[in-house]
């Protein structure tokens, strides 16, 4: 039996034996994040929106955009990505992740040009007519916008289901390759879509809303921790229940080596301190924190590297 057999190591024979690093990490987090604005501010948008909420359309594409960028950094042929978009397969994963992922920036920049009003278009095309090529994008986003506020229901539509696919994808790309156990859940999709509502409610937020706006992000954050909480144990029971391997899966993170990472940055930091935070804020009428949803932030970023770096370790 040879070495290659035995250890799936061999400096002859299999020298470039590649792993999923922190690029991918990055790209879940972004993706996911984006997934949640996509989906939070469908849901905002239809109430009037205050000034700085009109521009929360373009959050998704500059997310997505960053999210592909490290992506685009763990490609081992990078010149050869454009082959992504040469066929649709439905069986493949990341074939419907190319096509989303594509989709995403129409319908994104487009419903995002609906939210603005006439001396916001006027301000951006400004900015755009300083960049090469500006002149030209400046001059169609009139007709843009005005294609997308006659089928705004519609877009809407549209934009809260490639937000919510966009959202699940990030766990199926994990889950459908089943022989690494922690990977081996249909229930990561919704998982990664909980945690990424969560994310994009925290990141909200963030941002210079009106107190309502960002009332109502606390409450669907609220909403998507408690969510996150009821997956993570599924996929608990369900690591129980696959035998050996699930067990050593389960080891990992029930004393294992990303145990100490899963408990005090996922559950700790991401889920239990935020949870408690809001509810005491909610009861004592206290201003919001914005430790809050930085906890929120780095408790997603988390679950990613754990779930990610976890599956690849055993």
């Amino acid at each position: 039996m040879t070495e290659l057999e035995v250890a799936r190591h061999s400096l002859q024979i299999d020298p470039h034996l590649h792993i999923w690093g922190w690029e991918v990490v990055v790209y879940l987090f972004l993706g996911g994040m984006a997934a949640g604005a996509m989906v939070l501010t469908s849901l905002l948008s239809r109430a009037p929106l205050s000034r700085n909420a009109r521009w929360l359309g373009f959050l998704a594409p500059v997310l997505v955009s960053a999210g592909m960028g490290a992506l685009f950094l763990d490609l081992a042929h990078k010149v050869h990505v454009w082959r992504f978009y040469l066929a649709f397969k439905v069986t493949s994963p990341m074939s419907w992740g190319s096509w989303i992922l594509l989709l995403v920036y129409p319908a994104t920049l487009l419903f995002a040009l609906a939210l603005l009003d006439e001396d916001q278009l006027g301000w951006l095309q400004g900015q755009l007519r300083r960049v090469p090529l500006g002149n030209r994008i400046a001059a169609l986003l009139p007709a843009a916008r005005s294609l997308a506020l006659a089928h705004l229901p519609r877009l809407r539509q549209v934009h809260l289901g490639l937000g919510v696919a966009l959202g699940i994808y990030t766990g199926i790309l994990l889950s459908t390759l089943g022989a690494r156990a922690l990977w081996n859940s249909a229930l990561l999709g919704p998982l990664f879509l909980a945690s990424g509502l969560s994310a994009g409610a925290a990141l909200l937020r963030l941002l210079p809303l009106s107190s309502e706006e960002r009332s109502a992000a606390a409450r669907w954050d609220l909403w998507a921790i408690g969510a996150e909480v009821v997956l993570l144990v599924l996929v608990f029971v369900g690591l129980g229940t696959q035998g050996a391997a699930g067990a050593q899966g389960l080891h990992l993170i029930m004393g294992g080596r990303f145990t100490a990472l899963f408990w005090s940055f996922v559950v700790g930091a991401g889920l239990l301190l935020p949870l408690l935070f809001e509810l005491l804020e909610h009861r004592l009428d206290l201003r919001p924190s914005a430790l809050v949803p930085a906890f929120v932030l780095l408790g997603g970023f988390a679950l990613r590297w754990v779930f990610v770096m976890g599956g690849q370790a055993h």
